[in-house]
């Protein structure tokens, strides 16, 4: 086929032309409608299948995380249980309104049995927060340095709560140690409970 045979085609009598211009005409058709299906259907099947693929990706790890922690379910109800009973414990060992002065003479009486002399032993008014009320003491002794760590070590043993805070230890001219601290007692807020 010649470039003039080709000039003279007949686009109106397509069935007269050379079966070499019909095939030619034939695969630009099949072209042009893949292309026109692929722009117009495919392309969004494609984006739609790719948004799938990562959704499944996503819900598979979800679902993965949940097989595993239903799988230990049952320990995470020990667990569970066992915080309940260690917080039990720990709000045990808050005292009520009717132990707070109990527990401010058993302050004092550890103080006393580690050799210090107090200088101010002032509990302060309660700060209520969300389950507890906080009760600050301050308090100032005379002593040694061992006396104080004994004083301290004292804290930590009572049956109850009792923390130590803003300690300032300052030398004496005399040679004694003057201590000043803040220790904190904690209260239940329960009501209901005596």
């Amino acid at each position: 086929m010649k470039l003039e045979d080709i000039n003279n085609l007949d686009f109106n009598n397509i069935g007269s032309w050379p079966a070499a211009a019909r095939a030619v005409l034939i695969g630009l058709l099949i072209v042009v409608v893949l292309f026109l299906g692929y722009w117009f259907d495919v392309k969004d099947q494609i984006q739609s299948l790719e948004a799938a693929e990562r959704k499944e990706t996503e819900l598979k790890t979800t679902f993965e995380g949940k097989a595993r922690k239903a799988a230990n379910l049952a320990a995470y109800e020990q667990q569970l249980d066992e915080m309940k009973e260690s917080f039990g414990a720990m709000l045990r060992q808050l005292p009520n309104q009717t132990e707070v002065a109990d527990l401010l003479v058993d302050i004092s009486q550890t103080g006393l049995a580690s050799g210090l002399e107090f200088d101010l032993f002032k509990p302060q008014g309660e700060n209520p927060r969300d389950f507890y009320a906080e009760m600050p003491i301050s308090i100032k002794v005379k002593g040694q340095y061992h006396e104080f760590g004994n004083f301290v070590s004292g804290l930590a043993a009572l049956p109850r709560i009792v923390t130590v805070h803003d300690i300032a230890i300052t030398p004496q001219p005399d040679g004694e140690l003057i201590m000043d601290l803040t220790a904190k007692t904690y209260r239940y807020l329960d009501t209901s409970r005596k």
